[in-house]
Protein backbone atom coordinates (compact mmCIF):
# COMPACT_ATOMS: atom_id res chain seq x y z
CA UNK A 1 0.00 0.00 0.00
CA UNK A 2 1.32 3.43 -0.90
CA UNK A 3 1.50 5.73 2.12
CA UNK A 4 2.32 9.40 2.49
CA UNK A 5 4.64 10.87 5.10
CA UNK A 6 1.63 11.82 7.23
CA UNK A 7 0.09 8.35 6.84
CA UNK A 8 3.30 6.76 8.06
CA UNK A 9 3.58 9.06 11.07
CA UNK A 10 -0.06 8.50 12.03
CA UNK A 11 0.29 4.73 11.68
CA UNK A 12 3.44 4.70 13.79
CA UNK A 13 1.40 6.33 16.55
CA UNK A 14 -1.61 4.03 16.09
CA UNK A 15 0.06 0.65 16.31
CA UNK A 16 -0.55 -1.16 19.59
CA UNK A 17 2.27 -1.39 22.13
CA UNK A 18 0.77 -4.53 23.65
CA UNK A 19 -0.85 -7.73 22.48
CA UNK A 20 -0.14 -11.39 22.01
CA UNK A 21 3.33 -12.43 20.83
CA UNK A 22 2.29 -12.55 17.18
CA UNK A 23 0.71 -9.10 17.26
CA UNK A 24 3.72 -7.58 19.02
CA UNK A 25 6.13 -9.05 16.47
CA UNK A 26 4.01 -7.97 13.52
CA UNK A 27 3.63 -4.46 14.96
CA UNK A 28 7.41 -4.26 15.49
CA UNK A 29 8.09 -5.27 11.87
CA UNK A 30 5.47 -2.83 10.59
CA UNK A 31 7.02 -0.03 12.68
CA UNK A 32 10.39 -0.79 11.07
CA UNK A 33 8.83 -0.65 7.59
CA UNK A 34 6.97 2.60 8.36
CA UNK A 35 9.99 4.29 9.94
CA UNK A 36 12.11 6.81 8.09
CA UNK A 37 15.62 6.07 6.87
CA UNK A 38 18.56 8.40 7.45
CA UNK A 39 18.25 9.56 3.85
CA UNK A 40 14.53 10.25 4.24
CA UNK A 41 15.23 12.29 7.38
CA UNK A 42 17.67 14.39 5.38
CA UNK A 43 15.53 14.69 2.25
CA UNK A 44 12.33 15.50 4.15
CA UNK A 45 14.05 17.69 6.73
CA UNK A 46 12.09 15.88 9.43
CA UNK A 47 12.05 17.74 12.74
CA UNK A 48 10.31 16.95 16.00
CA UNK A 49 9.62 19.61 18.59
CA UNK A 50 7.84 18.21 21.63
CA UNK A 51 5.07 16.06 20.14
CA UNK A 52 4.86 17.88 16.78
CA UNK A 53 6.65 16.56 13.70
CA UNK A 54 7.30 18.81 10.72
CA UNK A 55 8.76 18.17 7.28
CA UNK A 56 9.39 19.77 3.90
CA UNK A 57 6.06 19.48 2.09
CA UNK A 58 7.67 19.82 -1.35
CA UNK A 59 9.96 16.88 -0.65
CA UNK A 60 7.05 14.92 0.86
CA UNK A 61 5.16 15.15 -2.42
CA UNK A 62 7.82 12.83 -3.86
CA UNK A 63 8.28 10.64 -0.78
CA UNK A 64 5.31 8.26 -0.83
CA UNK A 65 6.43 4.77 0.13
CA UNK A 66 4.96 1.40 -0.77
CA UNK A 67 4.60 -0.70 2.40
CA UNK A 68 3.64 -4.38 2.39
CA UNK A 69 0.80 -4.88 4.85
CA UNK A 70 -0.19 -8.46 5.55
CA UNK A 71 -3.55 -9.65 6.88
CA UNK A 72 -2.60 -9.57 10.59
CA UNK A 73 -1.01 -6.11 10.26
CA UNK A 74 -4.12 -4.96 8.41
CA UNK A 75 -6.25 -6.17 11.33
CA UNK A 76 -4.04 -4.30 13.82
CA UNK A 77 -4.45 -1.10 11.81
CA UNK A 78 -8.17 -1.40 11.16
CA UNK A 79 -8.82 -2.27 14.81
CA UNK A 80 -6.89 0.83 15.93
CA UNK A 81 -8.78 3.08 13.48
CA UNK A 82 -12.10 1.55 14.49
CA UNK A 83 -11.34 2.18 18.16
CA UNK A 84 -10.49 5.81 17.41
CA UNK A 85 -13.75 6.20 15.52
CA UNK A 86 -15.82 4.54 18.25
CA UNK A 87 -14.23 6.79 20.90
CA UNK A 88 -14.83 9.77 18.59
CA UNK A 89 -11.09 10.53 18.55
CA UNK A 90 -10.56 10.62 14.77
CA UNK A 91 -9.29 13.94 13.45
CA UNK A 92 -9.17 15.50 10.00
CA UNK A 93 -5.59 14.22 9.74
CA UNK A 94 -6.89 10.65 9.91
CA UNK A 95 -9.36 10.99 7.01
CA UNK A 96 -7.01 10.04 4.19
CA UNK A 97 -5.60 7.15 6.19
CA UNK A 98 -9.06 5.96 7.22
CA UNK A 99 -10.23 6.05 3.61
CA UNK A 100 -7.28 3.89 2.55
CA UNK A 101 -8.20 1.16 5.01
CA UNK A 102 -12.00 1.52 4.78
CA UNK A 103 -12.54 2.54 1.14
CA UNK A 104 -16.22 1.58 0.97
CA UNK A 105 -17.32 3.87 3.83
Amino acid sequence: MTLTVLDRILLLNLLPAEGDITAVRIARKLREDLSFSEQEHTDLQLKQVDSQVTWDTDAAARADKDIAIGPKALTLITDALTQLSERKKLTAQHLSLYDKFFPAE
